[in-house]
């Protein structure tokens, strides 16, 4: 990551922690800062596979924002798969199998296809691009216009 790139992050944080304890009640303790989250995104196709992907998810940012744990590191993936009934065995196996490294790249270029290279990042309807952390009533707003434009006029 560029030096640049990195100091404008660290010097947005301070308003993230803001934002989040403010407008959405949820005190952040992020994990290290400039890890890799490819292991965790290989790990989130593995749980999805195993029916868990939305309960894997929720664990796997609680243990990061929440917990200030690696999610880089396969024990802390580990930990949250079988918090959330996965046998961590098969679990770690599972994440050596290419075939979840695949998908997780396709992901990637298909987020490059729409344009996206940073998060969080929320496409609509195949139409509209949110990016960056926005407030629940312009997430809000997007989908009303959705609505709209879908209801036919009479």
């Amino acid at each position: 990551m560029p030096p640049e790139y990195r100091a404008r992050i660290e010097a947005a944080r301070p308003q993230l922690y803001t934002i989040a304890r403010d407008r959405y009640h949820r005190p952040l303790n992020p994990g290290p800062f400039g890890i890799n989250s490819r292991t965790a995104l290989v790990a989130e196709k593995v749980a999805s596979s195993m029916g868990r992907a939305n309960d894997f998810h929720d664990a796997v940012m609680r243990s990061y924002w929440s917990d200030a744990r690696d999610i880089s590191n396969i024990s802390v993936l580990a930990d949250c798969a079988g918090e959330v009934g996965l046998d961590r065995a098969l679990f770690e196996a599972a994440l050596d199998d290419p075939v979840f490294d695949r998908l997780v790249q396709a992901d990637v270029e298909q987020a490059h296809a729409y344009g996206i290279n940073s998060v969080p990042a929320l496409i609509f309807n195949d139409k509209y691009l949110v990016s960056g952390a926005q407030p629940a009533d312009v997430l809000r707003q997007v989908v009303e216009r959705i609505v709209q434009e879908s209801t036919p006029a009479t």
